[in-house]
């Protein structure tokens, strides 16, 4: 374990997460696959070593933080990328049995390779529109905990997103900024969705101190069957 690594795993643990030496190197290869697959497509913009390990693992698995991930058992992240944040919950937390959600089906060609080089038996990578797929029976109203990092702003999100989460269960959306005017400007949104915000959680990231705010949302009844809307509506012309 070299510096990067003892700084990422201490940060950990003041949150009660000890990570073994598998996980640590499982991180590694993350790093490794998403460097060597970014040389031929754009996964992301951060590639140094130290700044993957704290605005991609360590913010994504922030959101365990404020949620206690041993209550949850299903996770769905939807527009998922490079697989942020359920891939690095995923090796804190191996009991999570994942489904990730991406429209490019070139980075659900990265992801089934990145979880096979990680050895997970239980995440599923499906290409397709989160307004496609929320519309299946399978994925529908069916999931503990559904996330989403930076996609869209909360009204649009709220969309993609709630038709995923089972009654009672957690929508969890991460964000940068400040989020009182998106809150507001989600109303109607939450309103149609069955969604109700329980709390805003603020932290900072270690080193760079930028803000984050995780806008942890309870579902209280299962969808209806107007949403979500046909692919690309609720970009276009978002609940508001």
């Amino acid at each position: 374990m070299d510096h990067i690594q003892t700084v990422f795993a201490e940060r950990l643990a003041k949150y009660d997460i000890s990570l073994t030496e598998q996980q640590l190197n499982q991180f590694e290869i993350y790093l490794r696959e998403l460097v060597s697959w970014n040389e031929k497509m754009n996964l992301t913009g951060i590639t140094e070593r130290e700044q993957v390990y704290t605005k991609h693992f360590y913010d994504s698995v922030s959101l365990s933080f404020f949620l206690n991930m041993k209550e949850i058992t299903t996770i769905a992240d939807i527009g998922s990328g490079a697989g942020f944040p359920s891939i690095p919950l995923k090796i804190c937390f191996p009991h999570l049995k994942v489904t990730i959600v991406d429209s490019l089906n070139k980075r659900i060609q990265f992801l089934n390779h990145l979880v096979e080089q990680l050895g997970f038996s239980d995440v599923q990578c499906i290409h397709g529109r989160a307004e496609d797929v929320a519309r299946q029976f399978k994925y529908r109203d069916q999931f503990d905990l559904v996330t989403a990092r930076a996609v869209a702003r909360l009204a649009v999100l709220n969309e993609f997103c709630l038709p995923f989460v089972r009654v009672g269960g957690t929508f969890a959306a991460m964000k940068g900024t400040d989020l009182t005017d998106e809150i507001k400007e989600a109303a109607r949104s939450f309103k149609e969705l069955k969604g109700s915000v329980n709390r805003v959680e603020h932290f900072k990231l270690p080193v760079e101190d930028s803000d984050r705010h995780i806008v942890i949302v309870d579902k209280k009844g299962p969808t209806s069957a107007k949403y979500p809307r046909k692919a690309g509506t609720p970009l276009k012309s978002p609940l508001v």
